[in-house]
């Protein structure tokens, strides 16, 4: 039997407790219940915007959802760009378990199927970033379709738009490209890229610690896909010109090429193409040469290609008349300390006789009859030392120095092509004032449907006359017979520049033009042919230059429906009179 305690008796319980005592705990009770009730307001209501943000940072994402950036068509509606769905391939390279054998045997048939070492796919598995890495990106379709079958544990895929571009290296500089990001870098991409790329559309989901989707939240934004865009370039001529261009240049050994195409009543470009070029479509080792889109960034002086246009001037200011005598003897002229000459003794010329036989001292005493200011405004007028006004990254303005500063040798100069520089666009696109009644009109690389005003330079009697000259320059006794072609009559005027070296000219460095139109009494087409540094022999514009000309004219008005104005029967004259610089 147990003792009975009588816990009355113990002093400790017998004492009286102070009633602070009991209070206090009730209240530190009390306050924990409000502390926990203010925390869950403060959680609840007051910051319950800020826990939410973390807690989605954390689960919950906002997925792009990729628009489809608009096609690039030729005028015919043909295809230059377009976009196709790529896989583009990322890790969480912690749960790729590498050590298993069979996890090694699928990342080796992973690399094989990346084209991609399998030590370059090691090193980056190995990333610092433990939770995420970009694999390889924007690979084909049936490609990732074969990685997703591998189904390794911690490699993912997610898809994309790639650019594809069939026309490939003949179109590459017009056309351009795009980065890994699909935002265009180059061409009409870079031009127009807002207008392609359209609107890319929005998801919120939450995901797990995988990446995987667990649910969606809120309402998905619809993707807004880019516009299609239609040149004013015919594909088929633009391939024509690049390959003509591009075996001539091979040919003469030269350095590089360019060559534009114009619709002489709209000034749409049907062609610009550029050797060297590059395949956008295999960008391994890209250079800045084969990116150059000579025909627009770069600029020469254009030699004997300016002589028609000194003479317009001096036809319009009635200085000149068409069989107006000038007396080029003895074919040097001494001005300025410089002495300028002719390839010949020509004599006594007309001035139709100036421009066919490209007498450089016949050209400088035309312009003597004409004051400083008269030559700059029409200059100006025709868009010289002015940055053309057509939707393309880089266009050129070139140069041409106010005429208060012009002294008589370099007026003298700037009437046969020399003391000023322009690009082979700005060149082709002069040439339409003689194709138009004298109008020259703006060019531009998208297709039009109604032709452009222009603005009135010349009367039309004065590009009838200059017309004739190209005419007779282009036929027998003139420097561009090379340039005739089979049942069309043609009409042109080639150049022979020297290239700038420093402070004057590099020895045995030209450059050769040609630029004209047909056919001559009813222009369709102005082309502009420029071949650099040949190396091979000759280097005159007529004999370099000439021979893309004729085959490039003959081929597009082919292709465009102009009937033949001309006998059908060979044109070309073997032995082609070589022209002055």
């Amino acid at each position: 039997m147990s003792r009975s305690v009588v816990y009355t008796a113990s002093p400790l319980l017998a004492s009286k407790t102070p009633v602070w005592r009991s209070k206090f705990i009730v209240a530190m009770i009390a306050l924990g219940f409000v502390g926990l009730g203010a925390r869950a307001a403060y959680v609840q209501v007051f910051g319950n915007a800020f826990f939410q943000r973390q807690g989605e940072v954390r689960f919950a994402r906002t997925l792009e959802l990729p628009a489809n950036r608009g096609k690039i068509l030729d005028r015919n509606g043909l295809i230059l760009a377009s976009s196709v769905p790529a896989a583009s391939i990322w890790a969480i390279p912690e749960d790729v378990e590498q050590d298993k054998p069979e996890v090694r045997a699928k990342l080796k048939e992973l690399a094989r199927l990346m084209d991609m070492p399998l030590a370059a796919l090691n090193a980056k598995l190995a990333d610092e970033d433990k939770t995420f890495v970009w694999i390889k990106r924007q690979l084909d379709w049936e490609v990732g379709q074969k990685i997703a079958a591998l189904d390794i544990k911690g490699i993912y895929q997610r898809k994309e738009y790639k650019r594809q571009y069939p026309e490939g290296e003949a179109a590459a500089h017009v056309v351009g490209f795009t980065n890994v990001e699909d935002h265009g870098q180059e061409g009409m991409e870079l031009a127009f890229d807002k207008d392609l790329a359209g609107k890319p559309g929005s998801r919120r989901v939450i995901k797990d610690r995988l990446g995987r989707v667990v649910e969606g939240v809120g309402t998905d934004v619809p993707p807004v896909d880019g516009k299609d865009m239609q040149l004013s370039i015919d594909s088929k001529v633009q391939f024509f010109a690049y390959q003509k261009l591009r075996d001539q240049v091979v040919a003469n050994k030269a350095k590089a090429g360019s060559v534009v195409v114009l619709d002489a009543h709209t000034g749409e470009v049907l062609a610009l193409a550029n050797y060297p070029s590059y395949n956008q479509n295999n960008r391994v080792n890209l250079s800045g040469e084969q990116l150059r889109n000579r025909a627009i960034t770069d600029t020469f002086e254009p030699g004997s290609t300016m002589k028609p246009i000194t003479i317009g001037m001096a036809l319009e200011l009635g200085r000149v008349r068409n069989d107006t005598v000038i007396d080029t003897s003895p074919g040097k002229y001494a001005m300025g300390g410089f002495t300028i000459s002719d390839t010949h003794n020509y004599g006594a010329l007309t001035v139709d006789g100036v421009i066919q036989k490209s007498s450089n001292i016949g050209a400088l005493k035309v312009a003597q009859r004409m004051a400083p200011q008269e030559m700059w405004n029409v200059h100006t007028e025709l868009g010289y030392g002015q940055k053309p006004q057509i939707a393309f990254p880089g266009a050129a303005s070139g140069r041409l120095r106010p005429w208060k500063s012009w002294k008589p040798v370099e007026q003298a100069t700037i009437a046969y092509g020399y003391g000023l520089s322009a690009s082979l666009f700005q060149m082709a696109r002069s040439y339409t004032v003689f194709s138009n009644d004298g109008r020259v009109i703006p060019a531009t690389m998208l297709k039009s449907s109604q032709p452009p005003a222009g603005t009135q330079v010349f009367s039309p009697k004065t590009a009838e006359l200059v017309r004739h000259m190209l005419w007779l320059a282009a036929g027998p006794g003139g420097t561009g017979q090379k340039a005739q072609t089979v049942g069309y009559s043609v009409g042109g005027k080639s150049g022979t520049a020297r290239k700038q070296a420093g402070k004057g000219y590099a020895a045995g460095k030209y450059r050769a033009w040609f630029t004209g139109m047909a056919p001559i009494d009813k222009p369709r087409i102005i082309v502009a042919v420029m071949i650099d540094e040949p190396s091979a022999g000759s280097y005159y514009g007529g004999t370099v230059a000439g021979p893309v000309f004729s085959e490039v004219v003959q081929q597009t008005l082919r292709l465009m429906g102009v009937p033949p104005d001309m006998a059908v029967k060979p044109q070309i004259v073997a032995n082609a009179v070589e022209e002055p610089l």
